[in-house]
């Protein structure tokens, strides 16, 4: 049971998620503190000399003229100025550094700072007062037209000393927040995992079911982590393919065998050799139906099956030429024109050129088929698209939805054929993931190959 649980994949992702955060966690807290042990002034003590001249700079009280009169500080600030009183001071100063107010022990005596209180304005500057070392941050109050200033010098042992008093209990406080964040996380870890891997699991059963004789299930995608869902649909798309297979071989060999009754070209052979048989033309016609027939199951069992394709990049003018010079003669036969109708620029696509020749070939052949004498069939390509269009009859609207059945051939159709040639179209379009839809004209039928 262990090591069924060892070795699953939520067991893993628990060990990994919780070494990695709790390695995460006492990296960080490592730098922390050792910023705050080693660089303890630049970090915090910094911050507590702008708070103090903060305060003082918020309990400014001015007169209408926009001139300091009192300081309001805080309880526990304005405390530390009355306790400490050589330790922190603070004076509030005109723009020409006339002394307008100060704490008790900073009324008298000379400017903390030499320079000009506008160049040392929002900035923390080494002093020495009465002989010690001091840090005076200055601040610059503007009420209307008038400029104050505002300086607080905290002594250096004194911001020490607090600092001390704050980093000191840091490292306990965050050792304490790592264990309880570390061991929070890995209890609820598993209620997470169990709910995010209950797709997957809910997959595999699914995958249990499915044997040679039941192919039609597939997996569900629903609530499948987007990671995981391409190869449920690569699984899924391999089984219709696998399904899709069958039933192909299926239905090759029943029409195969319902079709190569007697062997075709021995036939046609003998038949060719006894000129004292009535009728040759017509028996040698049937024959080759039979064989055109014959190729069109062949080429139905190679493009149902995407794995028989050849990519590459293709120029669909060149396959729409070779397509009119394979047919031209069956064409002029007919008495149809076939043009061409191409883009000025267009670019290569990624298709199976022999796949897209019989496509053509096949939906450019019914054309010519219902095409009356003097009449076009043209071939319009640009980048979205391919329409063949023909000047026949049309189709009638009650068979449009058996038009790409396999062996549908309408009733009233007049030419020769078995009924596959656009089934076949059908399958190299969806092994290409292209659409093919035919719609009605007002004269004539157009096919469109949508790329």
């Amino acid at each position: 049971m262990f090591k069924h649980w060892i070795r699953s994949l939520s067991a893993r992702l628990w060990l990994t998620s919780v070494a990695a955060l709790a390695l995460g966690l006492a990296l960080l807290a490592t730098s922390v503190i050792y910023v705050l042990e080693r660089y303890p002034d630049p970090l915090l003590g910094r911050r507590e000399q702008l708070e103090f001249v903060a305060a003082v700079a918020r309990g400014l009280n001015f007169d209408s003229a926009g001139h300091p009169v009192s300081v309001q500080l805080p309880e526990p600030i304005s405390w530390l100025f009355n306790v400490t009183p050589t330790e922190v001071q603070y004076r509030v100063l005109d723009e020409n550094g006339r002394l307008l107010m100060a704490s008790a022990n900073a009324r008298s005596g000379d400017p903390w700072l030499a320079e000009r209180l506008s160049d040392v304005s929002g900035t923390i500057a080494h002093a020495t007062i009465n002989g010690r070392p001091y840090g005076v941050a200055t601040e610059r109050i503007v009420k209307g037209q008038t400029v104050s200033y505002v300086q607080c010098a905290t002594s250096a042992h004194f911001i020490k000393e607090l600092v001390k008093l704050k980093v000191k209990p840091i490292p306990e406080i965050v050792s304490i927040l790592l264990l309880i964040a570390t061991v929070t996380f890995g209890l609820t870890l598993p209620l997470t995992i169990h709910r995010v891997l209950k797709p997957l699991r809910e997959a595999s059963r699914a995958a249990e079911q499915i044997t040679p004789r039941n192919l039609t299930t597939r997996l569900s995608t629903t609530g499948v982590p987007s990671e995981i869902k391409p190869l449920i649909d690569a699984f899924n798309e391999a089984l219709g393919r696998l399904e899709n297979g069958f039933t192909v071989q299926q239905q090759f060999l029943a029409a195969a065998a319902h079709e190569l009754q007697t062997p075709l070209t021995l036939v046609r052979g003998q038949i060719e050799l006894q000129p004292e048989i009535k009728d040759k033309e017509l028996l040698l016609r049937e024959i080759d139906l039979m064989a055109r027939q014959v190729r069109q199951l062949l080429h139905l069992a190679e493009v149902s099956e995407s794995q028989n394709f050849t990519f590459g990049q293709v120029i669909i003018a060149d396959v729409a030429q070779d397509v009119v010079a394979y047919l031209a003669r069956k064409a002029d036969a007919k008495e149809v024109k076939l043009e061409i109708e191409p883009h000025p620029t267009l670019p290569a696509i990624w298709a199976d050129r022999s796949a897209l020749f019989i496509m053509l070939k096949n939906i450019v052949e019914n054309a010519i088929n219902v095409s009356p004498p003097k009449s076009v069939v043209s071939l319009a390509i640009d980048e979205a698209s391919i329409q063949i269009r023909d000047e026949g009859p049309g189709i009638r609207q009650e068979h449009l939805p058996f038009l790409f059945k396999r062996f549908w051939r309408a009733p009233d159709a007049k030419h020769d054929g078995a009924g596959l040639g656009l089934a076949i179209c059908k399958e190299i379009a969806i092994a290409h993931e292209w659409r093919l839809t035919v719609s009605r004209l007002a004269a004539g039928t157009c096919f469109t190959v949508w790329l």
